[in-house]
C-alpha cells in the first residue's frame, strides 16, 4: 500500500514541475516593452537685441554740376565769328610738339598750299659677296683662338671655316659654321668674332660684304 501511494506521488509531482516548466514556452501573449528612458531636454531663453533707432535722413542740398545743362535757357546766343578769307591757322594748333625742326609741323601736311617733304625711309643696304670687282676686306684687327682644354686632351687639331657677315663698319655682325670641328667650333667663332676688318666701299658707299674666313688649330 505505502509503495503505491510512494509512486502515485512521485508521478504527481513530475507532472506538477513538468507543466510548470513547459507551459511558458507554448505561451502565445505580447512580451512587455522593455522601459525606455525618458529624454532630457534643456530650454534656453536668448534676450530678444533691442530694436534699432530709425535713422534720420538729413535733406542736404546738393551742389550743381559745372557740367550739366543749363535749366534756363540763355535770352541772348551770339552768332559765330566767321574765318577771314585766305587766313592760314597757326601752324603750333596741329602741328607734334618736339618737332626737330622747332615748327610743330606734321611731314606731309599742307600749309600755304605746298605740301611738305615727307621724311626718307633708310635704305636697307643687301650684303654683298666677295668676287669679282668686290674685293675682300683687309684685316685690321686680330685675335687669336683659345685651344680648348678638351680638345687638347682629345688630340683634335684642324681647320674650322666659316662664313662671317662684315658690317659697313668693318665689325664681325654674322657668322655660320660651313666646314667645322665640334670640340674646336666654339673657340673659332669667338676669336672670329674679335676681328675688325676695312669697310668694304660700293660706288664709294660702305656695304656690308660676306666672306669666307678660316681657323686653324694645330698641336704643334
Amino acid at each position: 500500500m505505502r509503495a503505491w501511494t510512494l509512486g502515485v506521488s512521485v508521478v504527481f509531482h513530475l507532472c506538477v514541475i513538468s507543466g510548470i516548466v513547459v507551459a511558458p514556452l507554448f505561451a502565445t501573449g505580447d512580451l512587455p516593452e522593455p522601459r525606455r528612458a525618458a529624454p532630457e531636454y534643456i530650454l534656453v531663453t536668448a534676450p530678444m537685441p533691442p530694436d534699432p533707432a530709425p535713422l534720420r535722413r538729413t535733406n542736404t542740398a546738393s551742389s550743381p554740376s559745372p557740367i550739366a545743362a543749363p535749366l534756363n535757357p540763355q535770352a541772348e546766343i551770339l552768332p559765330e565769328t566767321p574765318l577771314t578769307p585766305g587766313a592760314v591757322p597757326n601752324p603750333t594748333d596741329f602741328g607734334v610738339p618736339g618737332e626737330p625742326s622747332g615748327t610743330g609741323l606734321v611731314p606731309g601736311s599742307v600749309v600755304n598750299g605746298d605740301p611738305l617733304p615727307l621724311p626718307t625711309p633708310p635704305v636697307r643696304k643687301e650684303p654683298v659677296r666677295v668676287g669679282g670687282d668686290i674685293r675682300p676686306p683687309q684685316k685690321i684687327r686680330d685675335a687669336a683662338p683659345h685651344y680648348p682644354a678638351i680638345a687638347l686632351a682629345a688630340h683634335k687639331q684642324g681647320v674650322v671655316i666659316l662664313e662671317a657677315l662684315i658690317g659697313e663698319d668693318g665689325s664681325v655682325t654674322n657668322l655660320k659654321v660651313l666646314r667645322g670641328i665640334p670640340l674646336l667650333d666654339d673657340a673659332a667663332m669667338e676669336a672670329v668674332r674679335q676681328w675688325r676688318f676695312t669697310p668694304t666701299l660700293l660706288n664709294g658707299q660702305p656695304v656690308p660684304v660676306v666672306m669666307t674666313v678660316t681657323v686653324s688649330f694645330s698641336l704643334n
